[in-house]
């Protein structure tokens, strides 16, 4: 009898010692956004390799495609929280899968952190809900401010994408704020819009040529659509400068545009050059050393959601989701790679931004704009 109790014991203590705490991961692998995904996986996943334990146990990530699809990113939160019941959720790239995905994790009370949703609906109203990005508000301004001031311009055209929340979001704070900028109501000679996924831009080309506008602004929810855009447009003769958001921000832009992208200018998180912390260096120096490349905006993101979370359940010294939840809210001057985090009420990082340029084929660190 002492031997069974014994052995039963000792079963017990490994399956404490050994059991894992789980973080979900609910990115896009494939589909339309798979390279922002799968960017950003790549940071989460260099995060877990550097910081793999947390209360003295290992850190289980539990990956779930959400194949760019709203539908599916709901499904996947649910799943990671039923199936696998994980502490808290990282996810996702692109805010119109963000925003179901965050609406299910917040209606179970799983504490979620976006990455990279820069639509202010990821967070508003969802207690449970945080992100280690800026959010349009901000990013739009930033771009209206840079066109203004740093290119002079007096007028602008908007070519969205309807289908996108982030498009749409975006869109309208730029067009607020272009025109509240230059006191001109007029100043923003017209808005396009199209669905993601569209070939064929002729007809909201033909509109925005026909304006002769200074900056021609596509906030596309897809990479691929705006290099579309851009390569569509110069070959109409459109001679604007082009602007973009955080989207951007992957090297398949430059493969599909060509030329057409020399000279353009986005927003975005991140740049080797601008960040200045002490995990700032620890990141680049690893990631460039496991992956032999330099790191985007959303792999830092990535990165930081993961310590974001690790560090709040250090300080909550719990995993429970109302505990990692609590702890999260009260993140405060948190170095991460892709600077000081600290959540306002809403749940949103307090950032600066970054604009770059797209030159010779790569991107070029141009400006730091704070809040």
């Amino acid at each position: 009898m002492r031997k069974a109790v014994l052995i039963v014991l000792l079963l017990v203590s490994s399956v404490f010692v050994f059991s894992a705490i789980r973080i979900g991961v609910f990115e896009p692998l494939t589909g339309a956004f798979a390279a922002g995904g799968q960017l950003t996986l790549k940071g989460i996943r260099l995060a877990n390799e550097m910081f793999p334990t947390v209360l003295n146990q290992k850190v289980e990530l539990i990956i779930v495609d959400n194949k760019t699809d709203k539908v599916e990113a709901a499904n996947a939160v649910t799943r990671l929280i039923q199936v696998y019941n994980v502490s808290a959720i990282i996810g996702s790239y692109g805010s119109s899968l963000a925003i179901p995905g965050s609406e299910v994790a917040n209606k179970m009370k799983v504490p979620m952190v976006g990455c990279s949703p820069t639509n202010p609906l990821v967070t508003q109203g969802k207690e449970y809900v945080f992100r280690v990005c800026f959010i349009d508000p901000f990013q739009g301004t930033v771009m209206a401010k840079f066109a203004v001031e740093n290119l002079k311009a007096k007028t602008a055209y908007i070519v969205q994408d309807i289908s996108s929340d982030y498009s749409v979001g975006l869109a309208h704070y730029f067009r607020n704020a272009f025109i509240e900028l230059t006191g001109d109501s007029k100043s923003v000679l017209g808005v396009a819009s199209y669905q993601g996924g569209d070939q064929d831009f002729t007809a909201q080309l033909t509109l925005a040529k026909s304006k002769n506008p200074d900056v021609l602004f596509i906030p596309a929810g897809s990479y691929g659509d705006a290099a579309l855009i851009m390569k569509q447009a110069r070959e109409m003769g459109v001679k604007a400068t082009f602007l973009g958001g955080d989207t951007w921000e992957v090297p398949e832009i430059i493969d599909v545009a060509g030329d057409a992208a020399e000279g353009a200018y986005f927003s975005t998180h991140f740049d080797e050059k601008a960040m200045t912390t002490e995990m700032t260096k620890k990141f680049i120096d690893a990631y460039k050393k496991k992956y032999n490349e330099d790191p985007s905006a959303f792999a830092a993101l990535g990165f930081d959601a993961y310590l974001v979370i690790i560090d709040a359940i250090n300080r909550a010294k719990s995993v429970k989701p109302a505990d990692v939840k609590d702890a999260l809210a009260k993140t405060k001057n948190f170095q991460g790679a892709t600077g000081n985090i600290t959540f306002d009420e809403n749940g949103d990082a307090i950032k600066d931004a970054i604009v770059k340029k797209i030159e010779k084929g790569s991107f070029k660190f141009i400006s730091i704009v704070k809040p």
